[in-house]
Order: C-alpha cells, then structure tokens, then sequence
C-alpha cells in the first residue's frame, strides 16, 4: 500500500444553480513532504464546517484504482488526481480492504479509518452533473476519512502500513452497503450500531435503523 498523490485546495465561490456556493471540492495534486495535522492537510482548508472537517474528517482518503472506472463511466472527462477532493490518493487500500478503527502509518504520521465519505451536491459542481452524487453512491466506490492520530509528514510514495486493526473488524464497504439498504442485514446492524471506533452520529443513525428495516 502506498500513496500515489497528496492534494489540498482553498475555499472558492463558485455559480450553481443560480446560486453563488463556497466549496473546497477542487483541489490540485502538491509536491513533495506535506504536514498532517490534527484537522486537515497542510494547504488545505474545508469551506462549511457543518457536515465537513472536524477530527473524525481530517483526511479524505480516494483509492487511485478507482480512477479506470470513472473514466470509463465518464468519458471525455478530466480526471486528475484530486478530482474526488480528496486529500491523498493511495494505491493498494479500499472500501473493501480498510476497516473502521484500522490504525494506519504513512511517512511519519499515524492516521486512523473512522467512516465512508457521504458526498453532498458539491460532487455535482465538480463535474458539472446534477446525477454525480447519486452515481457516485451507486458505485460504492466512496473513499474514506482519516483521523490524525499522531501529525507529521507525508509525501507521494510513502508505504502506507497497518499498525492495528480493530476487534470488530467492519469494513468501510459493509458500512456503505448497509446505508443502502439493511432489510437483510439486521445482524450487521447491531454490530455496527455498537462500533466505538465510529463515529456517534453513525452509530445514532444506526441505533434507530435497528428494528425499522429498510423495506
């Protein structure tokens, strides 16, 4: 497992439907050792503090290997990394390979997987698609956040390595698949609505998912 590209970008104002919208959703691939610290990545700031940010979302993490599907899916598109807005993109760890609790070293930070990336309609602006959030989820290709558990620095190239992986041992995917639909998944339900490695609004949405199944 390594990382393929480090990428941060700044608030900007930008026209959507009639509106002007602040987002931080367009960032550029850097060069060289970029500070991790404990709320994001150094160069890169988050615009609306409500739903993005904060220290269970530091980093947002893309898999590269999902790239060949989105140029397939969207032809003629302009695909650099970054594109997603993610902060690092990493060869080698996925949705079905990274655990909630995975407790990850890349250069000389410690970062820990604490949930799915959930995208808002600043994904559509992106790529100009009023349908991308709902491709995007589809695909279940949705990356993931990091918390910072020990800051230091990063660059393209760095081995990524597990240090420890957490006694529940739920993969982002299942998470993601069960936001999607838990009629048939009660079991993993429960387990999910217990996870401390997750995040407490995660979990609540889950604790009242218990019992109301998805029909």
């Amino acid at each position: 497992m390594k990382v393929v590209s480090i990428n941060v970008g700044l608030p900007r104002e930008v026209e959507w439907g009639g509106k002007t919208v602040r987002t931080s959703i367009f960032k550029e691939p850097v060069a060289g050792r970029v500070r991790v610290v404990r709320l994001n990545v150094e160069g890169d700031r988050q615009s609306d503090l409500t739903v993005h940010g904060g220290a269970d979302k530091a980093v947002y993490v893309y898999p590269a290997e999902h790239y060949a599907f989105w140029r397939e899916e969207l032809p003629g598109g302009n695909l650099p990394w970054g594109a997603f807005g993610e902060n690092i993109a990493t060869q080698g760890l996925s949705e079905n390979s990274a655990y909630i609790g995975d407790q990850l070293r890349t250069g000389s930070a410690e970062l820990v997987v604490t949930q799915p990336r959930m995208p808002c309609f600043k994904l559509g602006i992106r790529f100009g698609r009023a349908d991308m959030v709902k491709r995007f989820l589809r695909s279940g290709r949705t990356g993931f956040y990091l918390a910072v558990a020990r800051e230091g620095g990063i660059a393209a190239g760095d081995a990524v390595t597990l240090i420890a992986r957490h006694d529940a041992a739920i993969t982002v995917a299942e998470i993601v698949g069960l936001y999607r639909a838990d009629a048939a998944k009660q079991e993993l339900l429960r387990r999910v609505s217990e996870l401390v490695a997750l995040p407490e609004g995660w979990r609540d949405y889950f604790r009242k998912r218990l019992g109301e199944p998805d029909a």
